[in-house]
C-alpha cells in the first residue's frame, strides 16, 4: 500500500485502535498499583482513509481564541472508568489486559481496571457527551469538572455505530456549550480542541479545520457512521471524547481519534461532527439508544475506473448499484445506476457525506435527494425508514409475551447493553407457569441467545424457536451480576 507514510496507526481510548483513554490496572493490595500502559496498536491506515498532511502556520495576529476557550473550559469534564472484569471474556480488552499482567482473565483476586478520558457538558442539567469506547462497560463513571468538583455519572445511553455516548450527573446550573453547525464549517477555519485528560483543568490547543467527511475505518461496522472532521489541532491520549470549537465558542464535534507512528499527537486529529452529536444525543435522551434512518440504497464510491465503466464523464456523487424493494429510494422513483449529487441542499461525493447527511435524521424524515440520471439532474423526495423498513420509532424498552416460553421479555436500551458488556439480549420481566419457570430461571435474567441464534428483539426469538424442535429449547444467558448459564428445556 503506498500512503507515503510508513507504519501509521490509529489510536483510540478503550479498544484495539482507540485515541485517548490512558488504562492501568489497581490491584487488591494496598499501595501495589499496576503499570500504567495504553492500549492502542498500530495498524496501517486504509487506502480511502486520504490523510492529508497540513501546515503549522503561526495563528494571525487577527485571530482571537480568548472567548472561545473562556466559552468552553468549564463545560469540558475529566471522565474516570472502572471496570469489574468478572464475567468478560479473553476475547475482549478487559480479558487481554488480564492476560497480560496476570497469565488468564480468570483468577481469584481480579484487578479493577480504570480508564481516563474526556466530556463535554452539553446542558445546564447535568447532561454529558463523550465517546463511547470511554464508558462502554464502566461500572463506575466520576466525573470531575474544571472548578475540581467531583460527580457520579450513569449512563444514559451508548452508539457505538458513532463512538458516542451520553451520561448525566445530578444537579443543575452547570456550565454548558452551545451546538454549532458543523455542516457550515469550512476548511482551513480555525478551530480549538479543549480536553480533560490529566484530571487537572481543562486544556486548549489550536488549529485549522484540514478536511471534512473523513472516514478512516475505525469502528468497524458497515453500518457506522465516519464521517470526521480532520484538523491539526494537538490532540493527545486522554483527550477522547473532549471539544472541537470554532472560534464562537459553539461545538462544532466531539474529537475521537488521532493517527500516529507512535501514539502521540503527530498533526492528525478526528472529530464527530456536531450535527451528528445533536441528533444521536436528542435520540438517547427521547428513546434511550439512536434511531438509524435509511435511504434503501446499496452504493458504491464514484472513480474514474467506474465512471468510464458507466459512461460518465465526471466523477462526482455517489453511484446507485441497488435499491432496496420497499425502502425510501426506490419507492420514490431513484433507479439503479442514478448517481446522488446532493442531500437536502448538501453536496455528496463520498459515502461518508452520504452516511453523515442521513444519519442527521430520523425514520419518517423526508428528505430532498437530487440525483444525476443520463445526464439531468432530478429531484426526489425520500421518506427515509428504519432497518425493518417501517417509519415506527418504538423505545427499545417496549415488552412483549412469548407463549412458547410463558415469559414477558423485555428489550434492552443501548445503555444496558454497554454496562453488561453484550451486543444483544431480553430481560425477562415475569415468568408464566413453563420451561423457563420449571427450569429456574427467575425474573431479570438476559437471554442472548436460543437455539444458537442470537436474540435482540421479538422476532428473533420467533424464528429462534420456530427453528427447533417441538421438545428440546437451549437457552444461554447471564444474570446482572455477570453470572452467565445455560439451560437446555425438554417440553
Amino acid at each position: 500500500m503506498k500512503t507515503g507514510f510508513k507504519n501509521v496507526g490509529l489510536f483510540v481510548a478503550g479498544a484495539a485502535i482507540m485515541l485517548g483513554v490512558v488504562w492501568y490496572v489497581e490491584r487488591n493490595k494496598a499501595n501495589q498499583t499496576g503499570k500504567v500502559i495504553e492500549t492502542g496498536s498500530s495498524v496501517k491506515l486504509p487506502e480511502n482513509a486520504n490523510i492529508v498532511r497540513t501546515s503549522f502556520a503561526s495563528v494571525p495576529q487577527n485571530i482571537d481564541f480568548v472567548d472561545a476557550a473562556e466559552r468552553t473550559v468549564n463545560a469540558v469534564v475529566h471522565i474516570r472508568t472502572e471496570f469489574d472484569s468478572k464475567g468478560y471474556s479473553s476475547n475482549d480488552i478487559f480479558g487481554t489486559l488480564h492476560e497480560y499482567f496476570n497469565g488468564s482473565p480468570y483468577h481469584e483476586n481480579q484487578p479493577m481496571m480504570v480508564g481516563f478520558g474526556s466530556g463535554v457538558v452539553i446542558a445546564q442539567d447535568g447532561y454529558i457527551v463523550t465517546n463511547n469506547h470511554v464508558v462502554e462497560g464502566a461500572d463506575k463513571i466520576e466525573v470531575t469538572f474544571n472548578d475540581k468538583r467531583k460527580l457520579m455519572a450513569e449512563i444514559v445511553g451508548t452508539d457505538p455505530s458513532t463512538d458516542l455516548a451520553l451520561i448525566k450527573v445530578s444537579g443543575g446550573g452547570f456550565d454548558h456549550v452551545i451546538y454549532g453547525d458543523s455542516d457550515k464549517v469550512k476548511v482551513g477555519e480555525w478551530v480549538l480542541a479543549v480536553g480533560n485528560p490529566f484530571n487537572l483543568t481543562s486544556t486548549v490547543t489550536a488549529g485549522i479545520v484540514s478536511a471534512k467527511a473523513r472516514n478512516i475505518n475505525i469502528l468497524g461496522s458497515g453500518s457506522s457512521i465516519e464521517s470526521f472532521i480532520q484538523t491539526d489541532a494537538a490532540i493527545n491520549r486522554g483527550n477522547s471524547g473532549g471539544a472541537l470549537v470554532n472560534t464562537l465558542g459553539e461545538l462544532i464535534g466531539i474529537n475521537a481519534a488521532i493517527a500516529s507512528q507512535t501514539g502521540g499527537y503527530e498533526g492528525y486529529s478526528f472529530a464527530i461532527p456536531s450535527n451528528i452529536v445533536r441528533k444521536v444525543v436528542d435520540d438517547l435522551i427521547r428513546y434511550g439508544e439512536p434511531k438509524r434512518a435509511y435511504m434503501g440504497v446499496e452504493i458504491r464510491e464514484m472513480t474514474s475506473e467506474l465512471a468510464d465503466e458507466i459512461g460518465q464523464k465526471n466523477i462526482k456523487g455517489v453511484y446507485i448499484a441497488r435499491t432496496v424493494e420497499g425502502g425510501g429510494a426506490a419507492e420514490a422513483g431513484i433507479k439503479p445506476g442514478d448517481i446522488v449529487t446532493r442531500i437536502n441542499g448538501s453536496d455528496v461525493n463520498s459515502l461518508s457525506q452520504l452516511l453523515e447527511a442521513v444519519g442527521q435524521h430520523r425514520p419518517g424524515d423526508n428528505v430532498s435527494v437530487v440525483v444525476n440520471r443520463e445526464s439531468k439532474d432530478i429531484e426526489f423526495q425520500v421518506v427515509l425508514k428504519n432497518q425493518d423498513g417501517t417509519t415506527t420509532m418504538k423505545k427499545s424498552s417496549e415488552s412483549f409475551y412469548n407463549d412458547r416460553l410463558a415469559v414477558t421479555l423485555e428489550q434492552l436500551t443501548s445503555a444496558d447493553k454497554s454496562k453488561l458488556g453484550i451486543k444483544n439480549g431480553l430481560k425477562v420481566a415475569t415468568l408464566s407457569e413453563g420451561v423457563l419457570l420449571r427450569g429456574g430461571i427467575s425474573k431479570g435474567f438476559i437471554i442472548t441467545i436460543v437455539n444458537g441464534q442470537s436474540v435482540d428483539n421479538q422476532a428473533d426469538i420467533d424464528n429462534a424457536l420456530s427453528n427447533s424442535s417441538n421438545k428440546t429449547i437451549r437457552v444461554q444467558g447471564m444474570y446482572p451480576n455477570g453470572m452467565k448459564i445455560s439451560f437446555e428445556f425438554f417440553n
